[in-house]
């Protein structure tokens, strides 16, 4: 390579020497290393426009998928690196730069990466204001995946996302990452998402706006759930109990059943309309519990939680409820009634194995108790005839008879 001055080569005489090796291509390696490596001194030792210029030519030549990608993305990372140290020297134009970094990154979203903080110098606040501008509106023009729409990510729309994504945890600026978040709303999640990062932010009303804007679309489901524990937050940071009350009693009334009336009576503690309320709460229970197990299981499960035992036993007699429900009343029955517990547990062991893929561990679980129960009232004989009819009825399922021999039954 010729000399342009008694500091190395000329700028074009860099740029002949690139194309020189990159027509090349793939037989001359070296001559490849050598065009990057004397471009990655004349970054270091006379940076300048033109040859700014060079670096950006060379690494989008480089770029892309054909050949052996390793290795040209290997020696575009190496005159991106010598582009960034070039660009630090300040003779690069901040918007023109902004510009060309957003290109590289949005069309050529395979290595090498373009690191923001790598440029923050070169840009100062001018290029940096470009760049944001240009990232929005990169954004902005993402189409929005909707409630319920299945997320389709092409390469062009991960960069735009990582672009942002890297702008807005530098800046530390909420603004952006609550459009980021907003590109993506196929979820509660994804609301609740954008509600928090309002929430960590102390921006109550936006929070609350975006719980609001979830609520409206979401579904029953542990998302709604949790956008109304948000908004609950929220609305008791600034004092607005009645509505924070309003959110749990919608919560329970929507899905009735254990945790949801948990959550409203302990923001009801120090309540005294509570009792009032408790009652207009439980009416609809009772007066659907004969055709719903779910809402009869809910209301057992309550009545238990609250220590009204002998109310939860009539009403799991009279409508039902699921197994687990009936699994809870037998162990609080076995002390006092364990005749009751003894029947529950039976029912309970035929149902598991009625069942395909029955829970081998459960139902001895279950036969342990029916021992102790059954000894405690007299009848270990009877325990043992009851154990023998369910083995000769399943003197296939080795996997049920080896547990049970493990238990010693």
């Amino acid at each position: 390579m010729a000399s342009g001055s008694d500091s190395g080569p000329s700028v074009p005489e860099l740029r002949d020497a690139l194309d020189e090796a990159l027509r090349g291509g793939e037989s001359d390696w070296a001559a490849l290393d050598r065009a990057v490596g004397a471009v990655e001194q004349a970054a270091r030792t006379r940076p300048d426009p033109q040859l700014i210029a060079l670096a950006e030519y060379g690494v989008a030549a480089l770029t892309g998928d054909d050949g052996d990608r390793q290795r040209r993305h290997g020696l575009a990372g190496r005159l991106l690196a010598a582009h960034a140290i070039a660009c630090r020297s300040g003779t690069a134009d901040p918007t023109r730069l902004a510009k060309w970094l957003l290109r590289l990154r949005v069309e050529h979203p395979d290595p090498p990466q373009v690191r923001l903080a790598d440029y923050l110098a070169a840009l100062g606040e001018t290029g940096l204001a470009a760049y944001r501008e240009g990232a929005e509106a990169l954004c902005a023009a993402l189409p929005v995946v909707g409630y319920g729409e299945a997320p389709r990510y092409d390469r062009r729309r991960w960069a735009v996302l990582a672009v942002v994504d890297e702008l807005a945890r530098h800046t530390g600026d909420v603004d952006l990452r609550v459009r980021l978040l907003a590109t993506d709303l196929s979820s509660g999640w994804h609301y609740l998402r954008v509600a928090g990062v309002l929430q960590e932010a102390g921006r109550v009303a936006e929070a609350l706006e975006w719980v609001q804007r979830g609520l409206q679309v979401t579904g029953k489901g542990p998302a709604r759930l949790r956008l109304i524990d948000v908004a609950v937050d929220e609305c008791l940071r600034v004092g607005w109990f009645d509505r924070a009350m309003e959110l749990r009693e919608r919560a329970f009334r929507e899905s009735p059943d254990l945790s949801t009336y948990l959550r409203l009576r302990g923001l009801a503690a120090e309540d005294e309309r509570w009792p009032q309320r408790r009652e207009d709460l439980l009416r609809p229970l009772h007066e659907n519990a004969a055709r719903d197990v779910r809402q009869s299981t809910a209301l057992v499960r309550i009545l238990m939680w609250e220590g009204e035992q002998e109310a939860a036993w009539r009403t799991a007699q009279q409508h039902g409820c699921t197994d687990d429900a009936w699994q809870a009343l037998a162990e609080e029955r076995a002390e006092r009634h364990p005749g009751e517990a003894i029947a529950v547990y039976r029912d309970l062991v035929e149902h598991e194995l009625e069942e395909d893929g029955e829970d081998d561990t459960r139902i001895a679980d279950m036969l342990e108790q029916l021992r102790l129960l059954f000894t405690r009232t007299g009848q270990p004989d009877a325990f043992s005839r009851y154990l023998d009819g369910i083995k000769s009825r399943h003197t296939t399922d080795r996997e049920l008879l080896d547990e049970l021999a493990r238990r010693g039954l």
